[in-house]
């Protein structure tokens, strides 16, 4: 996926620096809502992992069902607010950027609004197959998806020279495919969970309260963060359009870095699910710990391979003079700060996985508007800073998670030492 989005912003370079900035953010826009999605998906794979733990699948495929129920209802409002409000919602996020770059957006967000319904269908059936261990299914699904999509980007972009709908028209495309063939694979007789009938997807209290006692705060958590990056992106956008370029192709590019503690994270919020639904608590403090090793060790590869790269990486999306110097400080000094983010990012989905979303909201909201928000005006506005400043507030938030998350998880060991006793 982290590889479409590369290329994707790779061909929308050879569009202009206005073509790259409409795109991104639009982006930054998208990415709130995908957290969203996800934050909704995590609720239902922790329960439909928990019903598994006590060998209830005929609840978990109920899980499911409210899982797609809940995740289509919210889909579909995304859709027909930002279909009504296009360009007035990009204005009012970004404010007066150029006309160039909000036509290239307005048109961007266009097809990318149409295809939510589709990701919501999609997102929900993967993770009833991650809840159960078939990360394969999902994983080839994403593999037949981004490569429609890349194709026709390639097609569209170079072959039929379109410009940005480019885009936007095999981002919808390969969503429909997508959401189809998974519901498809789902549905097979052999497959162990199933929506068996329609009744699935009508709200049971007890179940519809389970996943959203985990995805209300995890979905407010990440709405309440996006709409922070929101602000701060419309901050870039006061800088001007090289900033804005390179804060583009910086944040593609840093994307990488996320991969493993995203990953882990998924596996995390299964594994420490199932164990709690199976009662074994240390176990589940055991594969924190582990995955948490696993993550530096993947890390210090990846970041050191970027680092070496650096400035051949950000020479491929076509950035000149400034922009190109501002997006390799951008690169740079996220591969150091990466040293802080497993702590204070994949820890979360361990909390998360045992009841605790509402902590790890409160302490998402909290460090971003402090910390990452109001040092990014403080070293921008105040201090005068160039784009770099916004990152350099971004890493005080990372620090401020890292301790807070650390402390926690050495407190529910002296508890559970405490109740063993």
């Amino acid at each position: 996926m982290v590889l479409v989005g590369m290329a994707d912003v790779l061909m929308v370079a050879t569009l202009g620096e206005e073509a790259v900035s409409g795109v991104s953010l639009v982006d930054s826009l998208n990415y709130l809502i995908l957290q969203v999605l996800f934050a909704l998906t995590a609720g239902g794979t922790v329960i439909c992992a928990r019903f598994i733990g006590k060998k209830d699948k005929e609840n978990a495929g109920k899980a499911g069902g409210q899982l797609l129920f809940i995740t289509m209802t919210v889909m579909i409002v995304f859709t027909i607010v930002l279909l009504a409000g296009n360009r007035l919602i990009l204005g009012f996020i970004f404010g007066q950027v150029e006309p160039g770059v909000m036509d290239n957006a307005a048109l961007y967000l266009l097809f990318t609004t149409l295809s939510l319904p589709f990701l919501g269908i999609y997102h929900s059936f993967a993770a009833v197959f991650r809840s159960v261990g078939k990360t394969r299914v999902s994983m080839l699904m994403s593999l037949l998806t981004n490569i429609i999509n890349i194709m026709g980007n390639a097609i569209c972009i170079f072959g039929l020279k379109m410009g940005v709908e480019g885009v936007g028209i095999p981002t919808l495309i390969s969503r429909i495919i997508g959401a189809i063939v998974i519901f498809a694979v789902l549905q097979k007789k052999d497959n162990e969970l199933r929506i068996k009938t329609l009744s699935y997807l009508r709200p049971e209290r007890k179940m519809f309260k389970s996943i959203l006692s985990i995805a209300l705060p995890n979905s407010m958590e990440s709405v309440i963060f996006q709409l922070g990056k929101l602000i701060l992106q419309s901050l870039v956008s006061t800088l001007g359009t090289p900033s804005i370029a390179a804060f583009a192709v910086a944040s593609n590019l840093v994307t990488y870095l996320y991969l493993p503690g995203n990953a882990l994270g998924a596996g995390l919020l299964i594994i420490v699910g199932q164990c709690y639904g199976a009662g074994e608590y240390d176990q589940a403090r055991y594969y924190m710990k582990k995955l948490l090793v696993i993550n530096y060790a993947v890390l210090a590869v990846i970041g050191g391979i970027m680092y070496a790269t650096g400035r051949i990486l950000v020479g491929w999306y076509s950035l000149e003079g400034i922009s190109a110097e501002y997006a390799q400080g951008l690169l740079i000094s996220h591969i150091f700060a990466m040293i802080l983010w497993p702590l204070a990012f994949l820890m979360p989905y361990y909390f998360r996985a045992t009841n605790k979303a509402a902590f790890t909201m409160v302490v998402a909201v909290v460090t971003m508007w402090i910390f990452r928000v109001g040092f990014a005006y403080l070293f921008v506005r105040i201090m005068n800073m160039n784009v770099l400043g916004i990152w350099y507030a971004m890493y005080c938030d990372w620090v401020c998670r890292m301790i807070i998350y650390i402390s926690a998880f050495s407190r529910d060991k002296k508890k559970r030492l405490v109740s063993n006793s």
